[in-house]
């Protein structure tokens, strides 16, 4: 039978492994932001672009979701880093580490709401049946919800799953 490396323990003391954890968090933001930090920029536009202001009915609080969901996105997933440099050197490394997570996982929730908006409103007002922009909206959903959620927490609960026994004569 051959060991994944990853079920190997690291040689590490609980600092390092802290350290580690956060830095690994703070990676993964960077990813996360830069997307959100665009689509927010976009969003905050928009109002002042031509034809806006024909923009109505299911677009105009699609608009508002795509919009304050994107700026929550950009707090949750900028928040561990101020976090960081308030609580820096005070011990805190653990709760800040549990607070980024929460943070990243309630700032996705926030970005699954803002792309799929923002996607469905631009759809809405290009499509000429409702059809087409409730498909988007629940395909982007379903897809979001999928990847970003439920597959992660379904290899998690396999990986959590004591190991089977071999079934014996």
């Amino acid at each position: 039978m051959t060991v994944d490396p990853a079920d190997k323990p690291r040689n590490e003391t609980e600092h390092e492994r802290l350290d580690r954890q956060l830095v690994e968090l703070l990676q993964g933001f960077r990813v996360a932001v830069t997307g959100v930090q665009v689509l927010f920029a976009f969003l905050l536009t928009v109002p002042f672009s031509a034809n806006f202001d024909k923009v109505d009915g299911a677009g105009t609080p699609l608009f508002y979701i795509a919009l304050f969901g994107a700026a929550i996105a950009s707090i949750c997933f900028t928040a561990p880093a101020f976090h960081h440099r308030i609580l820096f050197r005070l011990g805190q490394k653990p709760l800040l580490i549990r607070r980024a997570n929460l943070f990243g996982i309630i700032g996705a929730f926030a970005l699954m709401a803002s792309m799929t908006a923002a996607t469905t409103l631009i759809v809405e007002s290009l499509a000429e049946t409702p059809v087409w922009t409730i498909t988007t909206a629940v395909a982007l959903l379903t897809l979001c919800t999928y990847v970003w959620f439920v597959q992660p927490y379904l290899t998690r609960l396999r990986a959590n799953r004591p190991p089977r026994e071999p079934e014996g004569d």
